[in-house]
């Protein structure tokens, strides 16, 4: 039992479980930023968002069927993550940069939020130009719900959205539910179908706003889409 007074022995045994933790750590971070652990998306498909039930944030809410935001002349949806996120809010101005090109195709820029949790959708609005409703079952944001928790802060994706948003000067805060991922969806008029969907992989995977527009280009006057069914 000489060996125990040895101090190298100690030494060495410290050195073991440092390197061994190291090592652990090392192979966390790798794998969090690989797609092993994320969540997998489903695709929507238009029958299943023509059923969502949806609320006006009015004093006196009146709840409709999705499809009437695209049944005339499509839509462009974004499904929130967190109104309060400086990510989303940096998605939402992106995505009413192109709110003149749209409205010259004449589809609507539309939103959905989970919930309403104080003023948090009325701050929002200045960074989103299009109406926004209650998607109260969070049904856009299926079939199968993806959430990223704490792992997302172990990806190098999301620090370097975090530093693009912060170098764009947005700015937000914590509150409300903000692990459920969202997306954003071009959706043609009548029964044309569901022509982009974007399923956000990590925070602040943002849509590519141009392939939003040449979705929208897509879409046809109901007219047309009704002829071709």
């Amino acid at each position: 039992m000489s060996f125990l007074q040895d101090p190298s022995f100690f030494a060495m045994g410290v050195w073991s479980i440092g390197a061994g933790a190291l090592g652990a750590a090392a192979l966390a971070l790798l794998l969090a930023n690989t797609d092993v652990f994320l969540s997998k998306s489903q695709e929507a498909t238009l029958e299943y968002l023509e059923d969502v039930d949806l609320k006006t944030l009015e004093k006196e809410p009146r709840t409709f069927k999705a499809k009437e935001l695209w049944e005339k002349n499509g839509a462009v949806i974004m499904a929130v993550r967190r109104p309060g996120c400086f990510l989303c809010r940096e998605e939402a101005a992106d995505l009413s940069s192109l709110k003149p090109q749209l409205d010259a195709l004449g589809v609507p820029l539309y939103a959905v939020v989970k919930e309403q949790v104080g003023t948090e959708v009325e701050d929002f609005q200045p960074y989103f130009k299009g109406e926004i409703f209650l998607d109260a079952q969070k049904k856009f944001y299926g079939p199968q719900r993806r959430k990223l928790l704490f792992m997302g802060f172990m990806r190098l994706g999301v620090w370097c959205n975090f530093f693009r948003a912060w170098n764009g000067g947005f700015s937000g805060n914590l509150k409300g539910e903000g692990v459920i991922l969202g997306g954003v969806f071009v959706v043609g008029s009548g029964k044309q179908g569901i022509l982009l969907e974007h399923r956000e992989k990590e925070f602040g995977d943002k849509v590519n706003p141009l392939s939003v527009l040449e979705a929208a280009k897509k879409v046809k006057p109901r007219s047309l889409a009704s002829e071709n069914q």
